[in-house]
């Protein structure tokens, strides 16, 4: 069994930047990632609000840019999905994954969350061509363009006001006759003369090729199905944290997210959570490598005393 100071689960924003951290304190450190490094990001077609990348940056750049980073300070990289995670008695970490199984002398949780779906044909196809689960990523590619918002939550009404300061016209799709937002955002989002709504209907399948071109809609009370165009397509229907590997473990909070405390600690001494994994955190790149930043000087600390 190989034992590191750290281990760190997780290779998007936060996982990747605590990597650095650990590994310039000399801290023998292994990061696990189940997929491709970036996480979400990864899926991001340009990233513009990046700090240091006026020209903006792909999603793919910029995330092999920091794992190579990381690398370079001596950050191990394996890409395996942990399974389970036990605290021993002599207060170190034993972490499973489906074929080895490591030691560590602390934990950083930062495997994020994941978007739900809609799950719908071309939807993973044009993801990043059209389809979005981000506002503030990808909003200003779509300036005078005509776009969907699905969902009706707090979430959806707050990027798709955002959402008008660049595109011609923003439809709010969702299932049902009322909203689930705020009542203050309902009525921003009423008021707002780019934003109309279509009642009582679902997204059954994006069209277009490389790019969206429209999307099929099916009214759910009158079954009827018809063709809807569009140059864009933005997912709101919330999120899913990466937690199933860590329940029993640490605490979380009623929606499945890490409670983290000072220093992004959790309930458990040794384990600190950060980026899209705990609750409270602000979906951004940016606020992530912070997180994953403050996460490695906190394990640092801990491993010191």
């Amino acid at each position: 069994m190989k034992t590191f100071d750290v281990v760190i689960i997780g290779g998007g924003g936060a996982g990747l930047t605590a990597a650095l951290y650990t590994s310039r304190a000399k801290l023998n450190t292994l990061l696990l990632e189940k997929l491709v490094p970036g996480g979400q990001i990864a899926l991001t077609d340009l990233v513009e609000n990046y700090p240091g990348f006026p020209e903006g940056i792909t999603g793919g750049e910029i995330s092999q840019r920091m794992e190579k980073q990381a690398k370079r300070y001596g950050t191990q990289v394996a890409y395996e999905e942990v399974k389970s995670l036990v605290k021993n008695p002599s207060g170190t970490f034993e972490i499973k994954t489906a074929s080895q199984t490591y030691e560590a002398r602390a934990l950083i949780l930062a495997a994020g969350a994941s978007f739900r779906t809609l799950g719908v044909q071309r939807e993973k196809e044009l993801t990043g061509r059209g389809v979005s689960y981000c506002a503030t990523c990808d909003g200003a590619f779509f300036k005078e363009k005509d776009i969907i918002v699905v969902g009706g939550g707090d979430s959806a009404m707050q990027e798709g006001i955002f959402l008008t300061r660049f595109a011609k016209k923003v439809s709010v799709i969702h299932r049902r006759d009322k909203l689930r937002a705020s009542p203050i955002l309902q009525e921003r989002a009423k008021q707002n003369t780019k934003i109309d709504f279509v009642w009582d209907t679902v997204v059954e399948k994006i069209q277009g090729d490389k790019k969206v071109e429209g999307v099929t809609l099916k009214n759910l009370k009158t079954q009827q199905v018809r063709d809807f165009k569009t140059d864009g397509v933005f997912v709101f229907v919330g999120h899913e944290p990466n937690t199933a590997f860590v329940k029993g473990f640490v605490e979380l909070d009623d929606h499945g997210y890490v409670k983290t405390g000072e220093s992004l600690t959790t309930s458990v001494p040794g384990v600190f959570a950060a980026g899209e994994i705990r609750t409270g955190a602000v979906k951004q790149l940016v606020s992530a490598c912070g997180e994953g930043c403050e996460a490695a000087l906190a394990a640092q600390a801990y491993l010191e005393h």
